[in-house]
């Protein structure tokens, strides 16, 4: 039988899932850790090496999984984590570390763009549908043209993450459309890099890869640098989008009034629209995930890591057990509000430099209080984005959830019942793997649309709001927004 292969290469997993064309079962599944480096206050790098090393690992436990049980591999396809930048040269070899998503050295040239040059800034977020910040590329670039120009002198090429995967496999330069338009040096309606992004960052246009489509495909041809995949010649591998958009996909989230949140290290709320959107105040992104389809939304820094926070740092406890606490506190932690910006913020509030802090602290509060109102916290924040993506796309009347949260049913409750609408799990909880499939499946015909192949997706159970607990958190979320406005 044949099968696909969706590779899913995020900030702390690579992971790969094989599956039929019809999606009757898993045939494979793997997944391999990543480290993430600080080599200094709000620096986030990776090393391309080890990254190269778990994409290997899982690829070729996928492919022996799936020989064995007498299968064949017909098309990998990628979805990645966006905002990744790696300087490389001549060579096809790294000259550093992969600067994150989550990296907030360019600070000052973000803020610059939101000031002294918002004229600028607000051009290019028009262009690009890319929110002014220090995760994106562009910014990160011009803070090399200041910081360390001779990098950008001796760099022959500038890339992502996937870039550096993609060109290892096939010798070339090329990136999808999903993941240039994050890199807020993409023109997302004319479909080419942006002169006035470029001439900001210091940058050529020989420098950066050419843009396909995310359906784009090549033959993979094995050579000896690449024989540990263990993937035969012949395979089609399928450059595939960012990993919001093919989360929104691997959802089923492609119709009107469905949104997708996903909760991992980080966080983000999206729906999926027909035509590009903009927020002329620069707070929502706009991504390309195929012609006709765009997903529109908000990110967090502060999803599953306040999770972390709390079990590693503020009660030295297990997951498992702070999420037991939590449960033994009514909804809206008896008062206690939490502002969970730990690593700055993205959306709604696009300041790199924000920091957390709970409010209207009692003396009745106790350890699960705090777990519990951080949770609290992360929800709310979420739901403050959807506040602003409904302004656009109208009100969601469910929720499709994904993500590392997903597996907590009190978190998944949380949310129903401060949103107020039925929240549906994924039969997998690997909805990025799941959209490079549906993706690929669109690509060769087995599907017309993406609305098509959206309808095969398995759903797992719904969790419906309580109404008398959506009344308590309606009120909560209105006094967390005064909080907020007031920051």
């Amino acid at each position: 039988m044949n099968c696909f292969v969706g590779v899913d290469v995020g900030t702390t997993n690579v992971k790969a899932l094989a599956m039929p064309s019809d999606l009757s079962q898993i045939l494979a599944h793997a997944s391999a850790p990543l480290t993430t480096l600080n080599p200094e206050a709000g620096y986030a790098e990776q090393d391309p090496a080890e990254i190269w090393s778990a994409f290997v690992q899982v690829i070729s436990e996928v492919s022996r999984e799936v020989a064995q049980s007498g299968n064949v591999i017909t098309h990998v396809a990628f979805c990645t984590a966006m905002h990744s930048l790696l300087p490389i040269d001549g060579n096809g070899n790294p000259l550093g570390n992969a600067i994150l998503w989550s990296d907030n050295r360019a600070e000052a040239q973000a803020n610059e763009l939101r000031t002294t040059q918002a004229d600028l800034g607000k051009t290019i977020h028009e262009e690009t549908g890319t929110p002014i910040h220090p995760m994106i590329p562009l910014c990160k670039l011009a803070w090399l043209r200041e910081h360390d120009p001779r990098l950008l002198r001796r760099t022959a090429h500038f890339g992502s993450i996937k870039e550096f995967l993609w060109q290892k496999l096939t010798g070339e330069f090329e990136i999808d459309f999903s993941i240039a338009t994050a890199t807020g040096l993409f023109n997302e309606s004319k479909r080419h890099w942006s002169k006035r992004a470029m001439d900001y960052a210091g940058v050529r246009v020989d420098q950066l890869s050419t843009p396909v489509p995310t359906t784009y495909q090549r033959t993979y041809q094995r050579r000896p640098e690449t024989a540990g995949t263990g993937l035969p010649t012949g395979v089609s591998l399928l450059i595939g989008a960012s990993d919001g958009c093919l989360a929104n996909l691997g959802a089923g989230a492609i119709k009107r009034g469905t949104a997708t949140l996903t909760i991992g290290t980080s966080g983000a709320i999206r729906q999926t629209v027909r035509k590009p959107l903009r927020d002329p105040q620069g707070r929502l992104f706009c991504y390309y995930l195929d012609e006709g389809y765009y997903a529109v939304g908000g990110p967090t820094n502060n999803g599953g890591n306040v999770l972390e926070w709390v079990s590693e740092k503020l009660t030295q406890q297990d997951t498992k057990t702070v999420l037991e606490e939590a449960a033994t506190i009514v909804p809206g932690s008896d008062g206690l509000l939490f502002l969970p910006y730990l690593q700055g913020e993205r959306a709604p509030l696009w300041d790199a430099s924000v920091r957390g802090a709970y409010l209207h602290v009692d003396w009745q509060h106790t350890r699960a209080h705090f777990i519990r109102a951080a949770l609290e916290g992360v929800l709310f924040n979420l739901l403050s984005i959807n506040e602003l993506l409904k302004e656009y796309t109208g009100p969601a009347r469910v929720i499709h959830a994904n993500g590392g949260f997903a597996q907590s049913t009190l978190w998944v409750q949380m949310l129903a019942d401060m949103a107020g609408v039925p929240v549906r799990l994924n039969a997998s909880n690997e909805s990025g793997s799941m959209g490079a499939i549906l993706l690929t499946m669109k690509a060769i015909g087995i599907v017309k649309t993406l609305d098509e192949a959206a309808e095969r997706v398995a759903f797992g159970e719904t969790f419906e709001p309580d109404l008398t607990r959506h009344k308590t958190y309606r009120d909560e979320f209105r006094k967390w927004q005064d909080a907020l406005t007031r920051l």
